[in-house]
């Protein structure tokens, strides 16, 4: 019986996993090549969660024969409605305070209010959910005692796959060297041809994309309100800063071991001790390394 609570225990850490790395991956991609904070990511993840909820309608309004798959155009939609709402906000909004960090800081939790005040003025400050897809109902059992939910299996898939592309994007492509590159060394990197400001709107907007897949993946576990990119924020920027800023892996590391910390945290005690706890380890690692776990090395 033991086993099986531990079993449960490392699924259910494998699970908030999940959801901290997609918000995560887009925080340090951003964080690493602009060094810019921003407190309004957590909305972009609302803004998936929603574009998930309004093509769960319209398939349920026009197609309601193929609600079954609705999921799946709807993660492609959550994805393309954030990464076009971030190069918007990139363009209009964020570049004018770029090398100002508290003033980002500042101007971007501004943004995420406003952002809650449009989704309760346009959705209701109610909380909406989804329906489940028949074939993620239920859940597997491998043993007897062990009963594992088919859409949490989904959603580790799923995460694979994400990390996997943002992997191969960033470390085998052209447009991931340039992002790199300008990681390093802006200057240099404008220097040798290099348009900084593209690659500057192009990767805030794939982390604003990130999330939003973030959000549409919290549609099958939550229901969706205009504050819920809030519980997400602060353990994303924990995860990103204790892992390394501009570290991918660092980042992938840290979120494993935070979501594993906590949810065994939280079945030996309660909900806020383990947050509090969680917290006093970040913080006494981070004195020992102010640079994470897996800062990348540079020349001093």
């Amino acid at each position: 019986m033991s086993l099986d609570i531990l079993i449960m225990q490392l699924f259910n850490g494998l699970s908030l996993f999940t959801i901290l790395l997609l918000m995560s991956l887009g925080l340090a991609i951003v964080f690493g090549l602009m060094g810019v904070i921003n407190m309004a990511h957590g909305e972009l993840m609302t803004l998936g969660a929603y574009a998930t909820y309004m093509t769960a309608k319209f398939f349920a309004a026009y197609v309601p024969s193929l609600m079954d798959f609705y999921l799946l155009p709807a993660i492609v939609v959550a994805f393309a409605v954030t990464y076009i709402v971030g190069y918007l906000l990139e363009r209009g909004f964020v570049r004018f305070f770029y090398k100002r960090p508290l003033d980002t800081l500042l101007a971007t939790w501004g943004l995420s209010l406003i952002l809650q005040q449009g989704y309760r003025s346009i959705f209701g400050a109610q909380e909406v959910s989804v329906p489940l897809a028949t074939w993620l109902s239920g859940a597997w059992e491998p043993t007897k005692g062990i009963q594992i939910p088919l859409n949490r299996i989904f959603i580790v898939g799923l995460t694979i796959l994400v990390a996997i592309g943002v992997y191969l994007l960033l470390y085998k492509t052209r447009a991931g060297l340039r992002a790199r590159a300008v990681t390093q060394n802006r200057a240099m990197s404008s220097a040798v041809g290099i348009n900084t400001d593209k690659v500057d709107a192009t990767t805030f907007a794939l982390g604003a994309g990130l999330a939003g897949i973030a959000g549409s993946v919290f549609t099958m576990i939550g229901s969706t309100n205009p504050g819920t990119g809030q519980a997400y924020i602060i353990d994303s920027f924990i995860t990103v800063v204790f892992g390394g800023v501009a570290s991918l892996l660092g980042t992938v590391a840290s979120g494993f071991i935070i979501a594993q910390t906590q949810t065994t945290l939280e079945f030996l005690m309660s909900g806020s001790m383990a947050k509090v706890s969680i917290l006093l380890f970040v913080i006494v690692v981070l004195y020992f390394r102010p640079s994470g776990l897996f800062s990348s090395k540079v020349r001093s």
